[in-house]
């Protein structure tokens, strides 16, 4: 693949708005945001850069990172049918942290992605409780792999069931978010508020722009609407 047309895959016109008066091309910027958003460390993305010709400072990157996620929207608001939950361990800062995630299994959709530092019934119904805020789950069915969360959808009037098959979607999410993050760093070095913008741009550009070819080469934002 050449590097224009690497390059013109991240690009998207709205983030002309965000990064107007900029002096590195739009495409570029976004490329870097990318990076830095599958686990490079800033100095890992300017080294990357460095090696496509872009001579930019570690702390002109995480503007850039910063500018774009002031900028990025929530996940579409959704009527989900069946939706997947379930968290899973990371380390930031040497320290065990908990990612919770629901996707909308239909299309593939990330509704919502939190980090808390325990795991429990109680994180697990802050995190429901934030994901029925944003979404309509008056008719969804929550598959789920334990007797916690159903503890969690009794307290916030939700129903779910037990089902290890069908959550198999999120499982491969979480190995790819691991995969990716074990492959730059043991560790997250880093603080919570960071690691969220990480995630954030990551639902972004999931959501949004990369395209899925179990749903015919769309987009879970596209499949949903």
């Amino acid at each position: 693949m050449l590097l224009a047309d690497l390059l013109s895959e991240c690009y998207a016109v709205e983030f002309d708005e965000v990064w107007e008066r900029e002096r590195t091309a739009t495409p570029v910027r976004v490329f870097a945001v990318r990076l830095h958003s599958t686990g490079c460390s800033l100095r890992e993305t300017q080294v990357i850069l460095r090696l496509i010709g872009v001579e930019r400072t570690h702390q002109a990157i995480w503007h850039w990172i910063h500018r774009l996620a002031n900028s990025v929207l929530d996940p579409p608001t959704a009527s989900p049918s069946r939706v997947a939950v379930d968290e899973t361990a990371v380390k930031i800062n040497g320290d065990w942290s908990w990612v919770y995630t629901a996707i909308y299994l239909d299309s593939q959709l990330l509704l919502d992605v939190a980090v808390f530092g325990r795991r429990g019934t109680d994180p697990a119904a802050a995190f429901l409780y934030r994901l029925n805020e944003k979404h309509d789950l008056d008719d969804t069915v929550f598959l789920i792999d334990g007797y916690g969360y159903l503890t969690s959808l009794f307290r916030l009037g939700l129903s779910g069931q037990l089902d290890y098959v069908e959550r198999n979607l999120i499982e491969k999410w979480f190995h790819t978010l691991k995969i990716r993050v074990d492959h730059f760093h043991n560790s997250w070095v880093d603080s919570q508020s960071s690691v969220r913008e990480c995630l954030e741009h990551f639902i972004h550009y999931y959501n949004t722009q990369r395209p899925h070819q179990s749903l015919n080469g769309q987009t879970p934002a596209r499949v949903s609407n």
